[in-house]
């Protein structure tokens, strides 16, 4: 109906997106339509499939592979043509309406945040707002206290529009690396952050396709799991329990709050979060389950 020769796809390593670009894929064949179809991976500043062909192992090896080929993409975005107008009329089968309604009404439960205000303008304040500004006021400090849950502002608090596309990590990256002089050690760290282990958590769900499963863990992982299902535990937790903070750690019940109502937890706290639930529940299965469920909601 819109007489398009072109499908420019962006990339996504989960399951849905997948699929549902293979459906897409699928029915252009089905119509023996002569429409090309590009995907491009805007979500990296290496494309997936160009930092690595394989699952890799740890930070180590994807480290030395990305560094081979990051300044080829690490570079400057090009300037922006010419828009040409759109001129041809939406497709009117959309109800946008009840998309929107049946979205919200999965979540309603969920509080609303008040701490970000979304969009590009409040992206670029955050990486470089003249009061609060991450590597313009903080970043100094990034590489000695982002461990530390008492210094939050020690993070550079990008997650969220990075993860709504309200900025790219390619942007990030290139501001930080004008600032190095000013901190190496910091911006060092935050570029590790920010390309290395990010990017490689692309790679393990692009080439693993159980990544959210224990099938999806290494060998070593699901024996040392499976040796340990039968320990004893010293508590066990509902699903809602956990959900409502209701445990008998207050340091577990805190960072679970503080993801409820803010939507967010501090890097380091999500680990001993998500170990003490792997600790309460009856087995990895669950465990994983229900910090999925958790982490999703």
């Amino acid at each position: 109906r819109l007489g398009a020769s072109a499908l420019v796809a962006d990339f996504s390593p989960l399951r849905p997106v997948r699929e549902a670009l293979d459906a897409v894929v699928g029915a252009l064949c089905r119509d023996a339509a002569s429409v090309t179809v590009h995907q491009v991976d805007a979500h990296n500043v290496v494309p997936v499939w160009a930092a690595s062909g394989k699952l890799e192992y740890s930070a180590k090896t994807f480290r030395s592979k990305m560094n081979k080929v990051l300044d080829e993409y690490l570079v400057e975005f090009p300037e922006l043509g010419e828009v040409v107008p759109w001129d041809r009329e939406q497709p009117k089968d959309i109800d946008w309406d009840t998309l929107i309604d049946t979205v919200c009404s999965q979540a309603e439960d969920v509080p609303e945040i008040d701490w970000c205000e979304p969009g590009e303008a409040a992206a670029m304040e955050a990486l470089l707002g003249t009061k609060d500004g991450f590597l313009t006021k903080r970043i100094k400090s990034y590489d000695s206290d982002r461990n530390y849950p008492t210094k939050p502002m020690a993070l550079s608090g990008l997650s969220p529009y990075l993860h709504f596309g309200h900025i790219s990590a390619q942007r990030c990256a290139l501001e930080a690396k004008k600032r190095r002089h000013l901190s190496p050690k910091s911006v060092d760290a935050f570029l590790e952050e920010l390309i290395i282990r990010r990017e490689l958590a692309d790679n393990f769900c692009y080439y693993q396709p159980h990544y959210d499963s224990v099938a999806g863990a290494w060998e070593w992982a699901r024996k040392t799991l499976k040796d340990h299902a039968a320990d004893k535990r010293e508590h066990i937790y509902t699903r809602e329990q956990l959900e409502n903070a209701k445990t008998a750690d207050p340091l577990w019940n805190a960072s679970q709050l503080e993801m409820v109502h803010h939507g967010k937890m501090h890097g380091f706290m999500r680990m001993y979060w998500a170990k003490k639930i792997l600790e309460w529940t009856s087995g990895p299965e669950e465990a994983l389950s229900i910090a999925i469920y958790l982490n999703d909601k």
